[in-house]
């Protein structure tokens, strides 16, 4: 089963009173293309996030955030209420000592006196706990992505599968035109030779021509070949995930086959034909670059 290189996952695990969040999204492209976003008390891991999400997603432009949400308590809040008492006791007494009139909101200008907001104590070492659960929301988010790919990779076969039968019949209603062609030319080189008076030819010499000429225009070879790379895109899709660069090769060779039946079909039904298998190649094309 292909996969898609688009996907999703955000995943949260509780450590004590903090939320550890990982999130991660890719897009399509040829390599792996990661960037990272992590808290800094994370960052000493970062090597083996890395490691982790390459060795589970291969392909993509991945983007990656680790952070964490304190859990709020009655002790964390950053006024040092000591100090803002200390301070307000000041400019009472010199309004009192001054003749000053005491403020009326004094709120304003306490707020902006030194050190009232006090210091959180931050943590500056990572125990193996709270690095065991950091990785657990980190493989969580990828399985989740991982399973987008999976349930998108299964939408794009389908859609395959659908472009590669239209493909299929198209082709096959080449075949009446085919034989109607050979006839035609046939006629229209007769009826040339016929417009010229009095010309004499050797008419085994002309039918050798004819056939040369019709045996050109021949599309049995690429008709067959067209068949083949559509039973190996088939094949190819159920082979597992890891082969959208192989069914862009596949894809590149099935245009082949079909421009080189455009430029022998001299006949505006089969043209038309050829103009709509391209049309659903394109499309296959389109989606082929966002398969891992």
């Amino acid at each position: 089963m292909i996969q898609s290189m688009t996907g999703y996952g955000k995943a949260t695990v509780v450590f004590q009173d903090k939320k550890i969040t990982a999130e991660i999204r890719s897009l399509n492209s040829k390599a792996l293309d990661l960037s990272t976003r992590i808290a800094p008390l994370y960052r000493e891991k970062e090597m083996d996030i890395r490691s982790m999400i390459s060795t589970a997603l291969e392909r993509g432009k991945v983007e990656f955030s680790l952070w964490i949400e304190q859990g709020a308590t009655e002790n964390d809040c950053p006024l040092n209420a000591a100090l803002l008492g200390k301070y307000y006791q000041q400019i009472l007494a010199i309004s009192r000592e001054q003749n000053i009139p005491e403020p009326s909101s004094p709120w304003h200008t306490l707020l902006r006196m030194p050190d009232v907001f006090t210091r959180q104590e931050t943590q500056t070492e990572l125990s193996a706990e709270e690095w065991t659960a950091a990785q657990e929301a980190v493989s969580q988010a990828i399985r989740q992505l991982v399973d987008f790919r999976i349930q998108e990779g299964a939408a794009l076969q389908k859609k395959f599968e659908e472009k590669l039968e239209n493909i299929a019949t198209l082709l096959k209603s080449i075949e009446p035109y085919e034989q109607m062609r050979t006839e035609k030319i046939r006629q229209r080189l007769s009826d040339a030779l016929a417009t010229i008076p009095n010309v004499e030819y050797d008419r085994n010499r002309l039918e050798q021509e004819m056939i040369y000429y019709i045996e050109k225009l021949d599309i049995n070879e690429e008709k067959q070949r067209l068949t083949n790379h559509l039973n190996y895109f088939r094949q190819t899709m159920n082979e597992g995930h890891g082969q959208g660069k192989k069914l862009g090769f596949i894809a590149q060779e099935m245009g082949r086959e079909i421009n080189t039946t455009g430029s022998k079909s001299n006949q505006a039904e089969m043209q038309n034909i050829v103009v709509k298998m391209k049309d659903e190649l394109e499309q296959i094309k389109e989606q082929v670059l966002n398969i891992m």
